[in-house]
């Protein structure tokens, strides 16, 4: 009976550390996601967009619950300008996977197939819209 007392106190700290972990994992996921999102983002999509300048493609800094055509200082095609979209993760995630489907003549081409790399991309122009 003596040994009992531990083995219980050692399987109840075990499972409070267990549930800890599973607890914190969705924010240490969220950050890797961003991360890796920062570099799919210089990988793939800085060729035609910058965060802070309008290059072939609009500046993206702030584009996370931005109405889409509406930057001022970009020449939007006028199908995109009266698109009226609201950029969050559903439309993002639709308009990077096919941009052509969700507004056409838009004129953006480039198509990111694979969904976890638009997650990770979404969850990097996400943060950084909320800084």
């Amino acid at each position: 009976m003596k040994h009992r007392v531990p083995l219980v106190v050692t399987g109840c700290v075990t499972l409070f550390v267990a549930l800890a972990s599973f607890v914190a994992l969705p924010r240490l996921a969220k950050a890797q996601n961003s991360d890796h999102g920062k570099e799919l983002f210089e990988r793939r999509c800085s060729g035609c967009h910058a965060l802070d300048k309008e290059k072939e493609g609009p500046r993206l800094r702030g584009v996370y619950g931005r109405t889409s055509g509406t930057v001022p200082s970009f020449q939007y095609s006028n199908a995109l300008k009266t698109a009226h979209i609201t950029w969050d993760a559903t439309s993002l995630d639709k308009w990077l996977a096919d941009p052509e489907k969700l507004v056409p003549d838009s004129d953006m081409a480039f198509q990111l197939v694979r969904p976890d790399e638009r997650s990770d991309i979404i969850a990097y122009l996400k943060q950084l819209s909320s800084n």
